[in-house]
C-alpha cells in the first residue's frame, strides 16, 4: 500500500518550520537593510548574506529583488497592524490621546523609514511602482481601519472620515519631520493637540 510513511511525514514538517523561519529571516533582514542603506544598498545579496542564508535560498523564496521588499514592508505592515491592535484589546474609545500618540508611533519606526525608501524607489522604477502603489492602497485601508476601530469614530458623520484621515496624514508628516532629527517634543505637543480637536470632532 502507497502513501506517505511517518518517517517522511515527520522528516517534511521540520523542513516546513525551517522554510518559514528562513523566509521570516529574510523578510525581517530586507527590512532593516532598507531602512539603513536605501534601496541602492539592499541587493538580494546583502539581505542574504544579514539574515544568515545563501542567495539560492533567498531566491527560491523571492525570485526578484522586487518580491522581497514589497513582501519585506506587507510582513513587517501587517506585524504593526497586530500590534496596534493588540494595545487596545478592549477598545480604546475612552483614551483618545492614546490611540493617537500610538498611531504616530506607526510613522517613526523602522517600518516607515523602509517603507519611504521604497516608495521613492518605486518613483524611479517602472517594475516596482504598481506593486508599491497596490500595497501602500492596502496598508493606508487597514491603518484606517483600525484608526476608525480604536478612536471610536462614526464614519457616518460627515467630516468623521476626513478627520480621522487627516490624523494619518499628520502622523506621516510627522514620521517624515523625525527622519533627520529627533522630534519627540514637538510630536508630542502636537498629539496632545490633535487628541484634543478629535474629541471635539468625532464626539
Amino acid at each position: 500500500m502507497g502513501g506517505v510513511s511517518t518517517v517522511d511525514r515527520a522528516e517534511r514538517v521540520p523542513k516546513q518550520d525551517r522554510s518559514r523561519a528562513t523566509r521570516q529571516r529574510l523578510l525581517e533582514a530586507a527590512v532593516s537593510c532598507l531602512a539603513e542603506h536605501g534601496w541602492a544598498g539592499s541587493t538580494v545579496s546583502v539581505v542574504a548574506e544579514r539574515a544568515g542564508v545563501s542567495r539560492g535560498a533567498a531566491q527560491h523564496h523571492f525570485p526578484t529583488r522586487e518580491d522581497l521588499f514589497t513582501a519585506a514592508v506587507e510582513y513587517v505592515a501587517e506585524e504593526r497592524s497586530t500590534a496596534l491592535r493588540a494595545l487596545f484589546p478592549d477598545g480604546a474609545a475612552g483614551d483618545r490621546h492614546a490611540v493617537v500618540a500610538a498611531l504616530v508611533d506607526l510613522y517613526t519606526g523602522p517600518l516607515f523609514r523602509a517603507a519611504l525608501h521604497l516608495w521613492v524607489a518605486a518613483s524611479n522604477e517602472e517594475q516596482l511602482r504598481p506593486r508599491v502603489t497596490e500595497l501602500e492602497s492596502r496598508v493606508g485601508r487597514e491603518t484606517h481601519r483600525i484608526a476608525v476601530d480604536l478612536l471610536g469614530a462614526d464614519e457616518s458623520v460627515p467630516g468623521v472620515r476626513e478627520s480621522v484621515q487627516g490624523l494619518l496624514d499628520m502622523a506621516r508628516g510627522l514620521g517624515l519631520a523625525n527622519l533627520l532629527t529627533d522630534d519627540a517634543a514637538r510630536r508630542e505637543r502636537v498629539v496632545g493637540q490633535w487628541a484634543g480637536l478629535l474629541e471635539e470632532s468625532l464626539g
